[in-house]
């Protein structure tokens, strides 16, 4: 039988698919650590939990409106002006069943096939699938370590063609923890205005999650924000990941394209889960302010130890909470074994089979020489993943 193109060809979200062999390699009893998962170790604040409880017995249990309860997107819409300084109507909100739906809402709602897209690498594992889905074109602009990870403004001015229809820009980001500082996106904003036809996602799903540099929307600029979709949502600055909830804030054609699109798919989000929404937008920042404060320690714990392995190279991330260390320097080295290492997924599996180490080879990313470390751990758990992680490229000659 024959079954749709499109998704047979679609490649499994490397993320979820390591994070279930390691589920599976625990099944058999192997001493296995992840750090996989982009998901804070933490569970949901009480007071949020409590709003979603009393929606409950409120009869918060039936269909909800499709772009959200009105008292969340106003929520929504006064955030994201006191703390963003953007000015949108409740009509211009629509929350979906994640920042992943409301990223392909956006994706589905404006791009033809053929369009092209262009996606700074390295990039989310789920952003090359959804320009697939869509029958797009997706052009690559590779960053590296010497850069940051961020894309300069001669290198977007120069990838810009008459068929560019979509940049997708992701600060913090998954999986660099890399950051633009406003000047950095007041100098791509000054390209993307030359080019009037493009028209920029930007995902800000990291945005409690930053440590020295401050956040910046780029829907601030001049000439941005009628362009700009900002994606955002709950799973990662209020540890909401099973909630399910993420919103976008855009203009209000593309709004109404995505509401309608999510109206023949899942129609509105969770009704109880919007109202734990709204207590988490307005009521108290405080516990989503100490999980940012743990992660930053974690992360200056983790740091100097990742630096301390010969032939490591990484940089101390901004935001997220993720280290993507560049491994290049072992490949072509060979295991105790004789096996060579010829690729980045080569070096993973080593990682496993010599020290029960599981992390997200940077071919999920859209690089071939980095991993993705998951620092949302304990910091127990992440001072023996380093020592694993230590040993096992020790064995390499």
């Amino acid at each position: 039988m024959q079954f749709s193109q499109r998704i047979t060809s679609l490649e499994e979200s490397a993320t979820l698919g390591i994070a279930k062999k390691v589920r599976a390699l625990k099944a058999e009893g192997r001493d296995v650590i992840g750090l996989t998962l982009g998901e804070p170790d933490m569970d949901t604040p009480a007071h949020i939990r409590e709003a979603a409880k009393a929606a409950l017995d409120q009869g918060f249990t039936h269909y909800p409106p499709v772009s959200g309860y009105p008292e969340l997107r106003q929520a929504i819409v006064d955030k994201l002006k006191r703390e963003n300084g953007l000015d949108y109507a409740p009509s211009q909100i629509v929350v979906s069943t994640g920042a992943k739906q409301s990223l392909y809402n956006v994706v589905l709602a404006v791009l033809n096939p053929g369009d092209e897209v262009l996606v700074p690498a390295p990039y989310w594992v789920s952003y090359a699938a959804m320009v697939h889905l869509a029958q797009a074109r997706m052009t690559v602009l590779p960053t590296g370590i010497d850069t940051a990870f961020k894309i300069s403004p001669e290198q977007l001015e120069a990838a810009i063609t008459p068929q560019t229809k979509l940049l997708f820009l992701n600060t913090p980001s998954n999986p660099t923890g890399s950051m633009y500082t406003g000047d950095e996106l007041a100098a791509l904003a000054a390209v993307l205005r030359r080019h009037p036809q493009v028209l920029i996602i930007s995902d800000e799903i990291y945005e409690l999650i930053t440590y020295e540099t401050e956040h910046v929307s780029l829907g601030t600029f001049d000439g941005m924000m009628d362009r700009t979709i900002t994606v955002n949502g709950f799973s990662k600055g209020f540890a909401m990941t099973g909630w399910r909830l993420g919103y976008i804030a855009a203009p209000q054609e593309i709004a109404a394209l995505c509401e309608k699109l999510q109206g023949q798919c899942t129609s509105g989000a969770t009704a109880f889960s919007q109202q734990g929404a709204v207590a988490a937008l307005t009521q108290d920042l405080g516990p989503s302010l100490a999980m940012r404060d743990e992660f930053r320690r974690r992360r200056d714990l983790l740091y100097p130890q990742l630096k301390a392995i010969e032939g490591v190279d990484v940089i101390l991330p901004d935001g997220a909470f993720y280290f993507y260390p560049d491994l290049g320097a072992f490949l072509g080295r060979k295991t105790p074994a004789g096996q060579l290492i010829e690729t980045i997924d080569d070096l993973c599996l080593h990682l496993v089979e010599a020290e029960g180490l599981a992390v997200v080879p940077g071919s999920a990313f859209g690089t071939d020489r980095h991993v993705r470390l998951s620092y949302a751990y304990a910091p127990s758990v992440l001072e023996d993943a380093v020592g694993r992680l230590s040993r096992a490229l020790g064995q390499l000659s």
